[in-house]
Parts: structure tokens; sequence; C-alpha cells
């Protein structure tokens, strides 16, 4: 199974900026693609939702709730994958969670990851 320590959450007013950083290790002996990640979040009393997911050629797709403000990218020589998020709002305040080893490229649905991090909670104050 793939290991993921997330960091770089934090507390910030609205119109901030964060970078999570989710650092990976491990194998994976599954059929999944264990260099299709993402990112999720889970705000209290709601359902995790996924926000942004990158695969091994680099592609990416977003939440419509996140697009234009969030960026996701992966450092594949330091296994790292990182999430960029400008213009933060309130609403985008929630546990953020990295997610390694789907079965479908590209997905925003948590139950197709098997690798998750332990999350990183992002705080955005109005």
């Amino acid at each position: 199974q793939v290991q993921l320590v997330e960091s770089g959450g934090g507390s910030v007013q609205a119109g901030g900026s964060l970078r999570l950083s989710c650092a990976a290790s491990g194998t994976t002996y599954s059929n999944a693609c264990s260099a299709c990640m993402g990112w999720f979040r889970q705000a209290p009393g709601k359902e995790r939702e996924g926000v942004a997911a990158i695969e091994r050629d680099g592609s990416t797709t977003y939440v419509d709730s996140v697009t234009g403000r969030f960026t996701v990218s992966k450092d594949n020589a330091k296994n790292i994958l990182y999430l960029q998020m400008n213009s933060l709002k309130p609403e985008d305040t929630g546990m953020y969670y990295c997610a390694a080893d789907s079965w479908v490229a590209l997905s925003l649905r948590p139950y197709r990851y098997n690798s998750w991090g332990q999350g990183t909670q992002v705080t955005v104050s109005s």
C-alpha cells in the first residue's frame, strides 16, 4: 500500500493562499494506478468530496467550485503531490486528504482510491 503524509494546512483569511503537500512512499501490488492521485476535502457534517485529481501524464481535473483557483501538480522525482490554493473562501474550510492508487484515472470519487493520508486541516475565515 502507498503511504501518504499531508502537510501545509493552516488558518487563513478569505482571499489568502495555501499550498498543501503530500509525500508518497511505498508501492502498490494492486492493478490500480499508483500514480493516479487526488485531493479530497471533508467539512464537518458533510461527505468527503473530490477537489482535484492528476494522472501519470500530468492531466488534471477539478471540481467546478475550485476551477481557476486551485492547481494540482506533482513532482515525480520527489514523489510529492501539491495543491496550490488561491483566492480561498470560507466554504473551502475542511480537512484535506491526499489519495493515491486509483482504479480510475482522474477520478474525483473517493471510493476509487485505495490509499489515503491522515489529512491536514484548512480553515478560511471571512
